[in-house]
């Protein structure tokens, strides 16, 4: 086994890291601790397992365990990619050129309530729900203020967005032609899943197979005309924050997953051809080595389901690439500094586990959006641990240690049991259709809150060290008149686009929803039309309905 294994680590120097370092150098040729003690790339076991190659092989090769790329963050750090949005697009836009000021490299766009169910802030149910949450967009001229001298051939942007996720990736691609820049140059993510919304998060607007189209729809469009988009990221995150176990957070996740590439093959698309597109977001708790575990685990999963079951010939489809944000529901209201030691831990989490972009959340996320100093401190966690901590010197720095790999296996082995159920149900939409994710995660949510209350989980500030608490000034409060003002914004527009030609848009996209066609290009021309989010939805909820969800018990 050994000679065999030392044929195949000079196959991966030889080929892929060469190959890797041709197109991107490390950051330096000679990596060393501040004690200058060497640091190899990445460290192997002296009498290598028989099943070795199998399990965990070399970084950026199948299947995958110890990281996507062969050097990791030696090449490069992962983007920093800050989730930012709140009241108008004016105060987003200054927000988000402040966090590239401070050194992010990549944008991630938080959208308020009623444009995450496809609603204008003129809507009635909206009252007091606009600007709240994440930035209000209720046409393309409120795009064209949030991402106002911002260079969209330069930055990458994340857009956490669902049901009405082809709209808005319509508006982005319509400020782009705006700024000059052709879509092929486009990068950047929409999160587009609407599985986890029906069992974990709530801001879905249509059933799940006219949402499923929408989803396919925007595959088979990015993969002719913006290539470089990644056009899913099937999330845990939301499962997570629900109350999952890391287990269920995988399985759920990967189960969304198989439930896209089975529709977009069913569709008629080649699972090489969207595969490399896909990706993937979770959430970073506190258990350093359970977190760890569990994005080694996922990726080989994940390896091993598009290769072994979709046939998956292109390593790239085979390859988990996942964004990765701190965990939300940890943060404490109580003694909110706590929650910048949490979120550093989680932080360590996502970079030994390998993650391909950050959020870290800020300090006091449980009270209000964050301050601009919150939002620096959560920054600068980032970029302490990327530049002083040494983790980023070596790929896989915590692989070989024996609790680490059996964490590994044993969050891999009860992924794979969760989702062999699922299969055995007829695949994820009909088990979330019969309750049973829904059932599993509020199981595990009511066992962690009962841990909690009883004391066998000690949270600092919450159950233990508990401290008498003051009033705090230092929060942001978005302003209550930016509903007035986005209602007057909105009545502009419609006052000065083409009345006729954007009610010909509407017409040309209701005709389509009604057939088989791909719906992007008339979304993309109602978007151009200045048709308002609320309208384009309106259309499609008058075609597809609204989704009910079943009551789970």
């Amino acid at each position: 086994m050994r000679s065999d294994f030392e044929k195949a680590r000079a196959a991966w120097e030889e080929g892929l890291v060469k190959s890797t370092l041709e197109k991107f150098p490390e950051r330096r040729r000679d990596f060393r601790t501040p004690g200058d003690l060497p640091v190899e790339r990445v460290y192997n076991p002296d009498c290598p397992c028989d099943d070795f190659m199998e399990t965990h092989g070399f970084p950026g090769e199948y299947p995958f365990t110890r990281g996507v790329q062969p050097t990791m963050y030696r090449g490069r750090f992962w983007t920093m990619r800050q989730y930012a949005g709140f009241g108008t697009a004016e105060e987003s836009n200054r927000r988000y050129r402040y966090l590239l000021e401070a050194g992010q490299t990549g944008l991630s766009v938080a959208f308020d309530l009623p444009t995450q169910i496809g609603y204008d802030s003129d809507h009635p149910l909206c009252a007091g729900e606009v600007g709240k949450v994440g930035v209000a967009i209720d046409s393309l001229a409120d795009m064209e203020i949030l991402f106002g001298s911002i260079p969209l051939d330069t930055v990458s942007t994340s857009m956490t967005i669902n049901a009405p996720a082809s709209v808005l990736l319509a508006m982005y691609i319509a400020v782009a032609e705006k700024q000059g820049i052709n879509r092929d140059k486009l990068q950047g993510t929409i999160q587009n899943d609407i599985l986890k919304e029906y069992m974990a998060r709530g801001t879905y607007i249509f059933p799940p197979s006219p949402s499923m189209r929408l989803i396919t729809d925007i595959f088979a469009f990015c993969k002719s005309d913006v290539p470089k988009w990644n056009t899913i990221s099937i999330s845990g995150y939301h499962i997570r924050e629900a109350g999952s176990t890391a287990a269920q957070e995988v399985a759920f996740t990967l189960a969304d997953g198989i439930a896209y590439v089975e529709a977009a093959m069913k569709a008629g698309m080649g699972v090489d051809e969207f595969g490399p597109r896909l990706s993937f977001f979770f959430n970073a708790h506190n258990d350093l080595f359970e977190e760890v575990a569990k994005f080694r685990a996922a990726r080989r999963l994940w390896a091993r389901i598009m290769r072994d079951r979709f046939k998956a010939a292109d390593p790239r489809s085979q390859m988990l690439r996942f964004h990765t944000q701190t965990g939300g529901s940890t943060l404490t209201a109580q003694q909110p500094d706590n929650n910048i030691v949490r979120v550093a831990i989680q932080t360590l989490a996502a970079v030994l586990g390998g993650t391909q972009s950050l959020h870290t959340n800020s300090r006091d996320e449980a009270l209000a959006l964050p301050t601009e100093h919150a939002v620096t401190i959560a920054l600068r966690t980032q970029q302490i641990i990327a530049c002083e901590s040494g983790v980023t010197d070596t790929v896989d720095p915590l692989g070989g240690s024996w609790y680490l790999e059996n964490l590994t296996d044993t969050v891999e082995k009860q992924a794979m049991e969760l989702i062999a159920d699922i299969d055995a149900m007829g695949g994820m939409v009909r088990a979330i259709e019969e309750g049973y994710p829904q059932r599993r995660i509020q199981d595990a949510a009511y066992n962690y809150q009962k841990q909690v209350e009883s004391g066998d989980r000690v949270v600092v500030g919450v159950n233990k060290f508990q401290q008498k608490e003051t009033g705090r000034a230092d929060l942001l409060k978005v302003n209550p008149e930016v509903e007035n003002s986005q209602r007057e914004k909105l009545s502009a527009v419609r006052a000065q686009r083409g009345e006729s030609e954007t009610t010909a848009s509407l017409k040309t996209l209701r005709l389509a929803a009604r057939g088989s066609d791909n719906l992007m290009p008339p979304i993309l021309e109602c978007v151009r039309r200045y048709a308002t989010l609320g309208e384009i939805c309106g259309v499609l909820r008058d075609e597809f309905g609204e989704y009910q969800p079943k009551t789970v018990v």
